[in-house]
């Protein structure tokens, strides 16, 4: 079994890890800087720390919608594409209680990502006009599937879970359905926050993860899921955890786990992708300090259901 020494990556937050056909590991995650898309490969997932193959895929532009605040980019296979979903915001300027990011995507058609080939797709219009962040996508019998985070307006809190059908990688066939509010106390700590969605289909079930709460040391992560044959479009199909599955480890001064991602070691082992801070006196916003690094630790089944552990 492949040991890591935590955390395997500093100042990476929101990791995302996927393991390719070609048998190279992918990263991205947010930059402390928030101006730029970065991807790394390796053949190993330790070697992703020290890696040269390494590119800055897109840069933000001085000006326009989005210009600042470039967040939490996944990169994607779909369709024979490489596909980086994020968001971005036209300045870092709150209003309503809210940054006002959109979601974007770039793309590339090269077998190999780590090239300087990626175009600018645009924005992925969800109908909603409103604060929305963390895309992710997923594919089951055929059909791909967009996953992501949005203010809705008449609820309350900054962010509620959604899912909609892709009719192309940046473009949606469905309306949005929305999955999962902020209702349980552990979600509302700070801000009333669902958020970073990622999915792995494990034992007949799609498990859907999700982040809540500020992105302090009460940022924890809860778990909604559904049978692979059940109507995904549908919010009925989903059950959701009444209790966080994966938060902050005290003893071990792991603070404010979250926003993962799933990936397999070089055994097919299943992992859990994460961030988190080892201290909690944060100076200001949490937002602006650098220190989220990226952790990973084996994810372990029990009855067919996920066993996340401690934060670690």
């Amino acid at each position: 079994m492949t040991d890591f020494v935590n955390p395997i990556i500093e100042q990476r937050a929101d990791p995302h890890i996927y393991k390719h056909t070609d048998g190279y590991y992918y990263f991205t995650a947010s930059v402390p800087e928030y101006d730029r898309i970065e991807i790394r490969r390796a053949k190993t997932i330790k070697e992703l720390n020290t890696t040269s193959e390494l590119i800055n895929a897109w840069y933000k532009p001085d000006v326009g919608p989005y210009s600042d605040l470039i967040w939490a980019p996944e990169l994607h296979f779909i369709d024979n594409a490489w596909y980086v979903y994020f968001a971005a915001a036209p300045s870092r300027e709150i209003v309503d209680g809210l940054f006002q990011h959109r979601m974007y995507a770039i793309s590339n058609r090269n077998a190999n990502p780590i090239t300087d080939e990626w175009v600018f797709e645009g924005q992925i219009d969800t109908g909603m006009d409103t604060f929305c962040l963390d895309a992710t996508s997923f594919s089951h019998k055929g059909i791909n599937y967009y996953v992501w985070a949005q203010k809705e307006n008449g609820i309350e809190g900054n962010s509620n879970l959604y899912i909609a059908e892709l009719e192309t990688p940046t473009m949606l066939k469905t309306p949005p359905q929305r999955l999962t509010i902020p209702e349980f106390e552990w979600e509302q700590i700070g801000f009333w926050v669902n958020e970073g969605p990622s999915v792995i289909h494990r034992h007949g079930k799609f498990w859907m993860t999700y982040s809540a709460s500020a992105t302090d040391e009460n940022y924890c992560m809860g778990l909604l899921y559904a049978d692979e044959d059940s109507n995904l479009l549908d919010p009925a199909s989903w059950h959701k955890a009444e209790q966080p599955v994966f938060r902050t480890n005290w003893d071990k001064k792991v603070y404010g786990p979250g926003h993962n991602s799933f990936t397999v070691d070089e055994e097919g082992h299943d992992l859990l992708v994460y961030h988190a801070r080892d201290y909690t006196e944060i100076e200001g916003d949490p937002l602006w300090d650098p220190n989220r690094h990226t952790r990973i630790k084996r994810l372990e089944w029990e009855n067919g259901f996920p066993i996340f552990g401690d934060a670690i």
